[in-house]
């Protein structure tokens, strides 16, 4: 399946304590027409080392979105702050930590996240399911003011620059 406007292609990395919920929004992203990549791990590891895994799965949102590709990443961990973490290392990447439908959906609309984060460990399945759903449906607002300050982000990262 192809990407399209409505049904980005998705990126997804987890560590040990996010593989069931991750194994669960692959099968249900797919189901509902999403194009899912899945990153790893590919099997449990108590001591994975979750990095390589959200790393590789940023790279490809930046790598999709740069040719042109609808695409938009998850990566999930117990809290999702190191995968959030290791996720905006990438250049390009704007990983935001979603943990109620506010902060999923304002990622999107304001930030113009391409990468949430979420805790498996913090919410129930459905819960997170919930999160992810909201904040793929999401679209950015292109308001100016958000276009502005998303821009004087990617000029420090590009830079080192910081833009009053």
């Amino acid at each position: 399946m192809t990407s399209s406007p409505s049904f980005p292609r998705v990126h997804i990395a987890t560590d040990h304590a996010g593989m069931e919920l991750s194994a669960h929004l692959v099968s249900h992203l797919t189901a509902k027409g999403y194009d899912v990549v899945d990153h790893g791990p590919k099997a449990y590891d108590a001591q994975d080392d979750y990095p390589s895994f959200c790393i590789n799965a940023a790279l490809a949102v930046v790598a999709d979105q740069q040719a042109g590709v609808h695409a938009l990443g998850i990566v999930l961990g117990g809290s999702g702050n190191g995968e959030q973490i290791a996720a905006n290392k990438v250049k390009g990447v704007r990983a935001a930590l979603a943990w109620n439908l506010s902060t999923a959906t304002l990622a999107r609309e304001h930030n113009d996240a391409n990468v949430v984060a979420v805790g498996g460990r913090q919410h129930s399945v459905e819960e997170a399911t919930g999160l992810i759903e909201a904040f793929l449906a999401e679209p950015f607002s292109n308001d100016e003011r958000h276009v502005r300050r998303i821009g004087k982000i990617a000029a420090y990262e590009t830079t080192g620059e910081v833009i009053e």
